[in-house]
């Protein structure tokens, strides 16, 4: 059974490699535009500088090169070419329940526009106690006020529904470029597929 050939990255466009091009237009170590230049004179001002010259866009006429650290600008592109892969969307949890303080609960409205903002679903709890069950209405106005502060960059999938001992909303993230108006944003950190911001059973002293 025959070995699979090697498969090799095409060599870098960069220095002695352009001289199949009689002229490029260059762009200086500095970012400064230094006109369009005969291939060999590029690569010689490259070279005298101990830099390398990169050709950046092959198609322009004449193409473009830059004078630059090859190894740097190999690294630097790579490191873009990650940061601008789309992240995965994620669902985060809150919970709140009937009684939570008006402080309590801003406290989840930033975490929630947090999420948000990073493009995550919400899945905000609202945790009845047995006797809390008969005034259901109060944990509703409760998730309806953070659905409210929220509404600038988060839309409900649907209604607050009850199921057993909790009642739960899914936000959705709204289109980036609308939450200006926004309430703030939280510094805490919140690292795992479901993480879920407890806020408890804290009583509401805003009377």
């Amino acid at each position: 059974m025959g070995r699979r050939p090697v498969r090799r990255e095409p060599l870098p466009d960069i220095n002695e490699r352009l001289f199949r091009l009689k002229e490029v237009r260059v762009i200086g170590s500095d970012g400064a535009q230094l006109g369009v230049l005969d291939t060999r004179e590029a690569v010689n001002r490259a070279q005298a500088e101990g830099l390398d010259l990169v050709l950046v866009a092959a198609q322009a006429d004449p193409p473009v090169c830059r004078i630059v650290d090859y190894g740097k600008y190999k690294y630097e592109l790579a490191k873009r070419t990650k940061d601008n892969k789309p992240k995965k969307q994620e669902v985060k949890g809150i919970k709140i329940s009937p009684v939570i303080a008006d402080h309590d609960l801003m406290v989840a409205v930033r975490s929630t526009i947090k999420f948000l903002e990073e493009g995550h679903k919400v899945r905000v709890v609202c945790r009845f106690r047995k006797k809390q069950l008969t005034h259901p209405e109060v944990g509703r106005a409760r998730l309806m006020k953070l659905i409210e502060r929220v509404e600038e960059i988060g839309k409900p999938d649907r209604d607050p529904v009850m199921s057993g001992m909790e009642m739960v909303v899914v936000i959705n993230p709204k289109a980036i470029g609308s939450k200006k108006n926004a309430q703030g944003k939280t510094e805490d950190k919140q690292d795992s597929s479901e993480a879920v911001q407890d806020l408890g059973d804290g009583q509401d002293h805003s009377a």
